[in-house]
């Protein structure tokens, strides 16, 4: 057999690919990374030009199928009730997001003991804590320590960024009500922190940030790792992980720009192409030792899906709230109804979170749903207006995993390079209905609180917001789970997972802080039991 190119090949340039990365390389492993999509510099975001809320309708939206670059491919959701945000690039998914950074609580990973339902992860809360707190040093997350949500000794590296107007107002609500809430944590640092610059307040987070003052993974992650010497290969489409007659992973065979296949040989394989991207690939990797796909033994590769179905509530008030300033990004958030309730006819329960309305289309987008009269016409430029005047609270809801939802091949459609699309079969349970509605009530109650003079709710993003988990899912019965409790693969013991895929549950907390401690201690995993380092 010929001498491998690399020790490791990770699949994925997103937070969780760049924090493997990283690891390996700076403790001296020769690391390749594939990625899909190309760097994409802060001077190109659409926040940069004043017809940015344009742009992102199209070019820039967050919907694969909407936007249609030549780093995406496409995604089968005609059996599906949500259609899953994602985004190729270096740095994934994260260019889009609001690095809203909250950490699972510890009931998270014991649903099935307290409630009855799912099944417990294989660890808790306190063996992933050392790692989130090296994650958030590191990318410099600005926050406020001590929200009794959590368990005591929870801090952050830098000072919260300001909650500003929407937040105040916001957080005066809660108190009225006598409910739980906190100023954001956010993976936004509030001054500059290495490669990050400070942030400068621009209110377009979820577009990408013009200043480079948010640790999206390009930036926190990437110049780090390519200065320890790891290999970043852009334009790279991944079309199975190539194993031996023994089952093991022996490299990835991906194809250029250009048509043209290539295989990178490593002794071990890391995926990180997220939660449909993953399983997409272990089902395209099926070979005569792995006939239903690779690492999928136990039949759930692919299933599981959790979305985190979103709603929301905005508010419009009659006063100047500058709400146009950010970071979007969590402004405060609160924990009040996270946990079951003997009270709800429902299990588990919700994140609410406040974020500022950033610009004036996208204040006459939400008051259409009010009727014409309301945003067009006469009214326009009030309803333009408003946006100064806004709060957005929206909420994540928790995603319990069921089978059906799942991800498979799509039998009809392909990218452009002829690789089968993921299908997602996906539908939203009773039990993730009564939360939605439970969580719009709840949201129209802080608005009344805080004198709203309209509020606009929306009981399902159909957009859902990228949060893409469960279906690669850790354990420690190979018969009912993927991977172990490391994000080893149970069928090949030299591939790893070590994103969203392997969540058990999915909480609703936003997950990314969850993911990249997750893969920190993946990467170190592997780094500590691996036979050489050459």
């Amino acid at each position: 057999m010929a001498e491998p190119d690399a020790d490791v090949v990770v699949v994925g340039a997103g937070p969780a690919g760049g924090v493997v990365t990283c690891t390996l390389a700076r403790r001296g492993f020769r690391v390749v990374c594939l990625e899909q999509g190309d760097w994409v510099r802060p001077a190109d975001f659409p926040a940069n030009g004043p017809e940015w809320e344009l742009e992102i309708q199209r070019r820039w939206a967050h919907d694969p199928n909407v936007r249609r670059l030549p780093s995406d491919y496409p995604l089968g959701v005609d059996g599906a009730e949500l259609s899953p945000v994602m985004f190729n690039a270096v740095g994934g998914s994260s260019l889009f997001a609001g690095m809203e950074w909250p950490r699972l609580l510890p009931c998270d990973f014991r649903v099935r003991s307290l409630d009855g339902v799912a099944d417990d992860w294989p660890i808790g809360y306190s063996d992933l804590a050392p790692y989130h707190d090296a994650i958030d040093r590191f990318v410099g997350v600005a926050g406020v320590g001590g929200d009794p949500a959590y368990p005591p000794g929870l801090d952050y590296p830098l000072p919260p960024n300001p909650i500003g107007g929407p937040g105040r107002r916001a957080a005066e609500a809660a108190n009225r009500l006598g409910w739980h809430w906190w100023p954001g944590t956010n993976a936004i640092p509030s001054r500059r922190h290495g490669e990050i610059a400070g942030c400068t307040r621009w209110g377009t987070c979820e577009w990408g940030c013009p200043e480079g003052a948010k640790a999206s993974a390009d930036l926190a992650y990437w110049p780090p790792a390519l200065r320890a010497g790891a290999t970043l290969v852009t334009g790279a489409r991944a079309r199975r992980v190539e194993t031996g007659r023994d089952g093991r992973a022996t490299g990835v065979v991906w194809l250029d720009r250009a048509g043209v296949e290539h295989l990178a040989r490593a002794r071990a394989v890391v995926l990180c192409a997220n939660g449909v991207g993953t399983p997409r690939l272990l089902l395209l990797s099926a070979a005569a030792a792995h006939p239903d796909g690779l690492a999928n033994s136990s039949g759930l590769v692919g299933r599981n899906l959790m979305l985190h179905p979103n709603c929301s509530v905005t508010g419009f008030y009659d006063e100047d709230l500058a709400s146009w300033l950010g970071p979007a990004g969590q402004l405060v958030y609160s924990m009040e109804f996270y946990d079951t309730r003997p009270e709800h006819d429902f299990v588990r329960g919700i994140k609410l979170h406040a974020l500022p309305t950033p610009g004036p289309l996208n204040a006459v987008e939400a008051q259409r749903r009010l009727g014409y009269d309301a945003a067009w016409g006469a009214n326009f430029l009030r309803a333009a207006g408003a946006h100064a005047g806004g709060i957005l609270w929206a909420a994540n809801t928790e995603d319990l995993p069921e089978e059906s939802n799942r991800v498979t091949l799509d039998p009809d459609r392909s990218d452009d390079s002829g690789i089968p699309a993921p299908a997602i079969h996906y539908r939203i349970s009773e039990n993730t209905r009564k939360l939605l509605g439970f969580a719009v009530a709840r949201m129209e109650q802080l608005h009344a609180a805080a004198g709203a003079v309209r509020t606009v709710p929306v009981e399902l993003w159909t957009d859902q917001p990228g949060h893409l988990l469960g279906t690669a899912r850790m354990g420690s019965d190979p018969r009912r789970s993927v991977v172990d409790a490391f994000g080893r693969a149970h069928d090949a013991d030299n591939l790893f997972i070590a994103d969203g895929s392997i969540f058990v549950t999915g909480g609703s907390a936003n997950p990314t802080s969850t993911i990249t401690a997750l893969a920190l201690r993946v990467g170190r995993h592997i780094a500590d039991t691996a036979r050489s380092a050459r």
